[in-house]
């Protein structure tokens, strides 16, 4: 049975792989989805990651469709108490920005549909400069002290902004973040490495990479002369232009023979392995796609392949 890990400061201890529910509602129907968390769960997978906003893209979708999807299977099989639910505010077009009237209204437009009384982790889907830190951290405070949200979390924040709410949380005694979401993966760094992780490293916060394959170049299945039928093909077979990606490529596929594991397990490994990173979050539209993701949170490289890995995507 894989660990479990504490989530940064706060009591909750997660699956180190966050099940993505980006997918609930777009290429996943109701069905499929049910099916992909009834897998993860039985694999002792406890992490589902959504947001308000998924999938608002898709023409007929209003966004929400990911969190209604997920709040009936969680009714359906009444386990409630054993799932880590996070989701995110500031995307969804009912419920946009991050005004304290806005966060307030979105959580309990969120917990409707989800159908449960309280959010395990709740995100800032991504930073607004304009909106003062100690509005946001004040209206998050009110969604904890009133018992509908446990613990809160930052997506797509600088690093400037990341110390000012902290540095309020504690000057105010209010609730702290306890998690951030980065871009991040093997091919690409900067989005998180430097002055972000450094923070998150010293703040004590666990990070749950989006983005963690790379829109799904990191599988593998994206070569030279192939053509992928997928929704997100075009940004993943970008990797395949550069010079990194096909480093990223080479490296992972003698790591992957050395274990006889699936690329995308490796490159999962590999984030998992990184300093402040507790859970990476990757998503899966049919439960045969989930083996190779939950595998990285197995999967232990040695240092001399973490290196490896590390220099190819330097």
């Amino acid at each position: 049975m894989t660990s479990l890990r504490k989530l940064g400061s706060s009591d909750l201890e997660v699956f180190p792989l966050a099940l993505g529910g980006n997918v609930f509602g777009w290429t996943a129907d109701q069905e499929q989805s049910f099916a992909v968390l009834d897998a993860y769960t039985a694999a002792g997978g406890n992490f589902v990651d959504t947001a308000d906003s998924y999938s608002v893209w898709i023409e007929g979708n209003q966004g929400g469709e990911s969190e209604t999807i997920i709040g009936k299977w969680v009714k359906a099989r009444g386990n409630r108490s054993d799932v880590v639910i996070a989701t995110k505010v500031s995307q969804h077009p009912d419920f946009p920005g991050l005004s304290a009237a806005n966060i307030k209204a979105a959580a309990d437009a969120s917990l409707k549909r989800l159908g449960t009384d309280y959010i395990d982790l709740y995100y800032t889907h991504s930073d607004e400069s304009e909106v003062p830190v100690e509005e946001i951290i004040g209206a998050l405070d009110e969604l904890v002290k009133a018992g509908k949200v446990r613990h809160i979390a930052a997506s797509n924040i600088s690093a400037e902004r990341l110390r000012a709410s902290l540095d309020f949380s504690e000057r105010e005694g209010l609730a702290r973040y306890v998690a951030l979401q980065p871009h991040y993966n093997l091919v690409s760094r900067d989005t998180y490495e430097g002055e972000l992780q450094n923070l998150a490293e010293r703040a004590g916060l666990a990070a749950v990479p989006y983005y963690a394959l790379a829109s799904g170049f990191l599988t593998g299945k994206y070569r030279p002369g192939t053509t992928v039928d997928s929704a997100r093909a075009q940004g993943a077979a970008k990797h395949l232009d550069t010079e990194r990606g096909q480093k990223v490529l080479a490296a992972l596929d003698e790591v992957a023979r050395a274990h006889d594991a699936e690329v995308a397990t490796v490159a999962l490994a590999w984030l998992a392995a990184q300093p402040t990173v507790a859970a990476p979050s990757a998503s899966a539209r049919t439960v045969q796609q989930l083996p190779a993701l939950l595998g990285g949170a197995e999967l232990r490289l040695t240092e001399e392949e973490i290196g490896r890995l590390t220099q190819a995507s330097a």
